[in-house]
């Protein structure tokens, strides 16, 4: 629902006096300027990404972009931007119109909405509806293909970022600090560098895999300047990268865990800007942070669950083992239930999966894979749970019951990542006491200790993934083992408390630096 009382370019009211404008509106103003003096000494952050788990959710940016700004929010001021899809419009949350911005080269003009959350999360709304609202996924319609015009829709939201930065806009709020995500947002910091703003920037990275690569004939399109066109801008192999332009233009990198950023810094991981990143490291502007979970996953009072239980309620564990087996049409079993919650892309391992499946049908496990994503991925899950029905079921699509669930009632996540920066199910398996068989890297490696909390192992092959397997196997069989991992698995500190002071002490470092250079 979107409040029009009062056109934007109109909106000019003295929160501190009776204004003669629409009462709606009034009562909305007064409350961002006692908004404005409750936070009037934290520093004002602008978290810019594309999705949050909140409104619209592909992956774990989603997650993160709804965790992190709250985690924050008694330390800082920190308010999100994101583009107005469906999902976001046709919310139960009012939007308020509270700003507008002009078109630029190809870029339409658009309004800031601002939704304010039943918890107090500030959103600002990118309003623009021949960009954003159409089925489908932040990216792509529902076939899996992506928008062509994604160039246009993410220079969109990056420029929103870099004008708001400027005090355009009407926004009446004017961040300190510009946090940009991924690919979709790497524009922001380059707008930013572009007219000249003083405003710190970070940049982080959740997977490098993802680069926004387009034509260099998209220049005037977006108003890039043609200076950019650099290896130390946003060139990439004669193409332009969204993700090169964020870690080129931001005033710092980070990355969602420590073996990541150093990974990344190698040809193996680097995705062709190894040698790029490694040079940032080297001046100390890249950091890996690990992400952290919510509150809310906990087994003994999380409302998806029919069947809560805490440590060693092992019965109430193996109430929710039942459910995932009548949900996925599997049949009644003693052995272990494996599960797979991930995006179906060739990231995730999935055809390494394929080629331990029969393995782990013959030792007497079953197979529950809920996901959705590439459809050749897609189909060769469908065709693998006709090869093996009642011991593998398959759901294609994502379903956030569905999924805890199935973290509550497995005994073993599968994992087997041939990257994964950070990773959050494995931490959500954790904490509701199923062990992850996961490849050793990136933020699996930094969150799982293998033998004591799950299974790791090195190689991205069917082999090396069979003998973790079979350890597994082995800790099933040794009951008082298996629920001793399963207990220290639960207890693990993956909450956000844990990442929340060093962005903070890093928020507060780049702020302290860009002011003390303007002085």
């Amino acid at each position: 629902m979107i409040s029009a009382a009062v056109e934007p370019h109109t909106e000019h009211f003295n929160p501190d006096t009776s204004a003669p404008v629409g009462s709606d509106i009034v009562a909305t103003s007064r409350g961002y300027a006692a908004d404005a003096r409750q936070n009037r000494h934290k520093r004002k952050v602008l978290f810019v990404t594309s999705e949050i788990a909140d409104l619209v959710k592909t992956g774990g940016l989603g997650d993160v972009s709804a965790a992190l700004p709250r985690a924050m929010s008694h330390l800082h001021d920190v308010r999100v931007l994101i583009p107005g899809y469906p999902q976001v419009m046709e919310s139960d949350n009012p939007i308020h119109v509270v700003g507008e911005l002009g078109g630029h080269a190809a870029l339409p003009a658009c309004q800031i909405g601002r939704m304010d959350l039943p918890d107090g999360l500030v959103i600002y709304v990118l309003i623009c509806p021949e960009l954003y609202q159409r089925e489908g996924t932040p990216y792509g319609a529902n076939n899996g293909r992506d928008w062509p015009d994604n160039h246009i829709r993410f220079a969109r939201l990056g420029l929103a970022a870099a004008e708001i930065a400027a005090g355009e806009g009407m926004v009446h709020w004017t961040p300190d600090l510009v946090h940009a995500h991924d690919w979709p947002a790497g524009l922001a910091p380059a707008y930013m560098h572009w007219r000249g703003l003083s405003t710190p920037t970070l940049f982080t990275i959740h997977n490098l895999a993802y680069q926004g690569v387009v034509s260099r004939a998209c220049c005037p399109e977006l108003a890039i300047p043609e200076h950019a066109l650099q290896q130390e801008g946003m060139e990439f192999y004669g193409k332009l990268s969204f993700l090169k332009a964020g870690l080129a233009y931001s005033s710092h990198i980070t990355t969602v865990s420590a073996t990541y950023a150093r990974e990344i810094t190698t040809p193996a991981f680097g995705c062709g800007l190894d040698g790029f990143l490694d040079s940032k490291a080297q001046q100390g502007l890249l950091s890996g942070i690990p992400n952290g979970i919510d509150e809310s996953w906990n087994s003994a009072t999380d409302s998806h669950l029919e069947h809560r239980f805490g440590l060693n309620d092992w019965e109430g564990k193996a109430a929710n083992a039942s459910q995932v087996r009548e949900l996925f049409g599997l049949e009644p079993s003693t052995g272990p239930l494996f599960a797979v919650v991930s995006r179906l892309v060739y990231q995730k391992g999935l055809d390494l999966t394929l080629g331990v499946a029969e393995f782990i049908v013959e030792q007497g496990g079953q197979l529950a894979i809920i996901g959705r994503g590439e459809p050749e991925e897609e189909q060769a899950m469908r065709e693998l749970a006709l090869r093996f029905p009642g011991r593998i079921g398959v759901r294609i699509g994502f379903n956030e019951t569905d999924a805890r669930r199935m973290f509550a009632g497995s005994d073993f996540l599968l994992m087997p990542s041939r990257y994964e920066p950070c990773g959050l199910s494995q931490m959500y398996a954790q904490r509701f006491g199923s062990l992850p068989v996961a490849r050793n890297t990136g933020g699996l490696a930094d969150t799982i200790e293998s033998g004591v909390t799950g299974f790791l192992f090195d190689e991205s092959t069917v082999e090396s993934y069979r003998e973790a397997l079979q350890r597994a196997f082995y800790v099933f069989e040794k009951k008082p083992l298996l629920n001793a991992m399963r207990c220290l698995a639960m207890t693990q500190p993956f909450n956000w408390c844990q990442a929340v002071e060093p962005y903070a002490r890093l928020y507060e470092e780049l702020v302290v630096r860009a002011t003390s250079q303007r002085g």
